[in-house]
This record gives C-alpha cells, sequence and structure tokens, in this order.
C-alpha cells in the first residue's frame, strides 16, 4: 500500500472537515486529468469545467462511510483514501440524471447541469430544442462519471487483492441504484403504493447507496472478518433508511438556502415519498379524497 503521509485520521478534531477536503483534492485532480485527455480537442472542454465544479460542491457522505469502513480493519492511507473518494464520481453520475428524470431546476445551490447547458444552447444558437439538448448533454456527462468512478477506484493505489474483494459489492450498488430509481418512476401518487413499497425503494437507491454498501466496501477492502461486515451491514441499514426519511422531510419542508434545492419538488411531481404516503395512511377517509 501507498505511504500514510497526512492521511486522514480520526483522531483528528476536525477530521470529517479534513476527510471532505481530502476526497475534495483526489477527485479535483482525477477529474482536471482526465477531462484534458478525454475532452481535449472534442470541442467540449468546458464539459470538464462543468463536472469539476459540481463535484466540488459535494458532502462526500459516500466517501467518508467508506473510509470509515476501512478504519475498521486497518489504519489511516492515502490510497484508501483515493479509493474512498470514488463514489462521488458514481454520485455526480446519479444525480445528473436524477435531476433530468425528475425535472429539477437546481441542485446544489446552482442551476441543475442539464439546464446551464439549454443555457449554453440558447446562447450559441444551436438548432434543435435547448431543453432537450440539455438534458442530452447532462445524461452524457453523467455517463462520463460513472466510467471515471470505476477508473479512479481501479488506479487508487489499492493492491487488486483487495480491490477484488471490492468489486461484487459495487456492482450490487450500482444495481441497487439503478433499479431503485426505476421503481421510483413508478411511485405515484395517483397509483399510491404503500409504505413499505416506499421504503423498499428508499433502502435500495438511497440508504443501501448512501451508507450500507460504501460501509462494506471500505471494511472489504481493509479485510475485515465477516462478522464486522455483518454489523455494518445491520447499522448501515438502518442509518441510510434514516437519512432517506430526513431527506424525504426536507423535500417538502427544506429551505432552498440550506438544502440547495427548490422545496416542494417532489409535491410537485406527485412522487409518493414515505412522507406523503404515511400521511395518507394516517388520515381519515374525507380527508385522504
Amino acid at each position: 500500500m501507498a505511504s500514510t503521509g497526512d492521511a486522514v485520521s480520526l483522531g483528528d478534531a476536525d477530521w470529517r472537515s479534513r476527510l471532505r477536503t481530502a476526497a475534495l483534492a483526489q477527485i479535483a485532480d482525477f477529474v482536471s486529468d482526465r477531462s484534458a485527455s478525454a475532452l481535449g480537442g472534442s470541442g467540449w472542454e468546458v464539459a470538464g469545467d462543468i463536472l469539476l465544479r459540481f463535484v466540488s460542491e459535494g458532502k462526500c457522505l459516500r466517501s467518508t462511510f467508506m473510509y470509515l469502513g476501512w478504519l475498521c480493519g486497518a489504519g489511516p492511507n492515502n490510497a484508501a483514501l483515493s479509493a474512498a473518494a470514488s463514489p462521488e464520481l458514481l454520485h455526480a453520475f446519479a444525480l445528473l440524471q436524477d435531476d433530468v428524470m425528475d425535472q429539477s431546476p437546481q441542485r446544489r445551490g446552482s442551476p441543475a447541469v442539464h439546464v446551464q447547458q439549454a443555457r449554453c444552447h440558447q446562447r450559441r444558437g444551436l438548432s434543435g430544442a435547448a431543453a432537450r439538448f440539455g438534458e442530452s448533454a447532462a445524461v452524457l456527462l453523467g455517463d462520463i462519471c460513472l466510467v471515471w468512478a470505476e477508473q479512479m477506484l481501479r488506479e487508487s493505489g489499492v493492491e487488486d487483492r483487495r480491490l477484488r474483494q471490492v468489486w461484487p459489492r459495487y456492482d450490487a450498488m450500482r444495481i441497487e441504484l439503478a433499479v431503485g430509481q426505476l421503481c421510483d418512476l413508478s411511485n405515484d401518487i395517483r397509483n399510491l403504493p404503500t409504505l413499505d413499497a416506499v421504503l423498499d425503494v428508499a433502502r435500495r437507491k438511497s440508504g443501501n447507496y448512501t451508507v450500507r454498501r460504501p460501509l462494506e466496501m471500505g471494511a472489504a477492502m481493509a479485510d475485515c472478518d465477516e462478522r464486522t461486515l455483518e454489523q455494518l451491514a445491520r447499522y448501515g441499514d438502518a442509518v441510510g433508511e434514516a437519512f432517506q426519511l430526513r431527506d424525504d422531510m426536507l423535500g417538502v419542508f427544506g429551505t432552498p438556502a440550506i438544502t440547495g434545492k427548490p422545496s416542494g419538488d417532489d409535491l410537485r411531481e406527485r412522487k409518493a415519498t414515505s412522507v406523503v404516503v404515511a400521511a395518507y395512511e394516517m388520515a381519515d377517509p374525507p380527508t385522504r379524497r
């Protein structure tokens, strides 16, 4: 493994802030390098700047949980930190495409990438529909992030034997994310699902993807035993579900200046979130109408 160097330790008083800063620096270096080689001369060099700005504003929750999983079985290590940073590119992929599917105008306090690209289309006077152009560009930029996420993990400096223990969980996380998103598409209040069905989607789309799988990936990478992995899975299930329930609350009652996205989007989209379905199930018949 690479030298520990200045790798983040839980002994640091500000470890959470330091971990985020270190992860974002790793991502910025990777995206800058790959943008230059992949996008140079394509006429889309500006896309690298767009992606760099987008990923630099993330909270790095998945990176944090993956690195914490690593620390369950090993010490602070820069290669492990680089590996833990890679899920933020997967998250960028998910957000870019989620905003297109939900037609969200804003993300992280700024216009969503598909909105930015639609405006770019208008400024350049290109042919065709600006909105369609913006959506297509955002989907393709998300695809690039999906590929880069795996490349960053593979090239992190973590030994191959350790990464072999990560890939099955990484594959499961990506499939769960996609299947959860598919299920979410049909969660419409006009065809109201049960609360159990809504929570199942939340576990697939957000809970596993945000907490459980990153924890498992980090711990597997650190050679943790099966008992530790099982305990982390149970913990991740509980925290992941709480995370999604809180996110559903913020989607209705959150302050845009704090959350970075419009409040009430889920209601406008007529989405059957846990808040809506729980309210419906607890309401009396006249109120339900």
